[in-house]
């Protein structure tokens, strides 16, 4: 599996994924996380243009995608219900989705990320137990809740392991 920058090419298969993975959540117990048709085409070109939205894609027929920022992220500054570890430099990993042809895509997704930097950050919706699951299977440690930008919840996570 190929780890790469997403091109504005990518962009109608980006969307298939990202709509199987909200068929998908809502038919495991979370509709509302990404319910509302969320990601947007216009973020999802925006992130394109700023170069933080990759895909994973094998025999050139792209099966996950994922954004990753390295730098703060204004949505993890307040943290409640627990704390960050330690406030060092990290990145994070946001709207990872898969097409459900690869099982693993987190855990490529995550020894990706490593390589640019240790400490990584990520969160998940209080009814996505399979996302927690993975979170955690891939030595993430739940610190507290966080909020985003539209002040719904999230489960915040971070892993400092090399």
């Amino acid at each position: 599996m190929k780890i790469r920058t997403a091109t504005i090419l990518d962009l109608e298969r980006i969307l298939e994924i990202y709509a199987y993975a909200r068929t998908f959540m809502a038919q495991t117990g979370n509709p509302t996380q990404w319910g509302d048709g969320y990601p947007k085409k216009e973020l999802l070109t925006k992130d394109i243009e700023q170069g933080q939205l990759y895909v994973m894609e094998e025999k050139n027929e792209i099966h996950g995608v994922f954004v990753f920022i390295i730098g703060a992220d204004p949505t993890y500054e307040v943290i409640e219900d627990g704390g960050w570890p330690d406030n060092s430099p990290y990145g994070t990993i946001h709207r990872i989705a898969g097409d459900g042809q690869v099982k693993g895509l987190l855990q490529l997704c995550v020894a990706f990320c490593k390589t640019q930097i240790k400490i990584l950050r990520i969160d998940t919706h209080h009814d996505n137990r399979i996302m927690q699951r993975a979170i955690e299977k891939n030595g993430f440690q739940r610190c507290g809740i966080i909020y985003t930008a539209n002040g719904s919840p999230r489960i915040a996570y971070q892993s400092n392991k090399e």
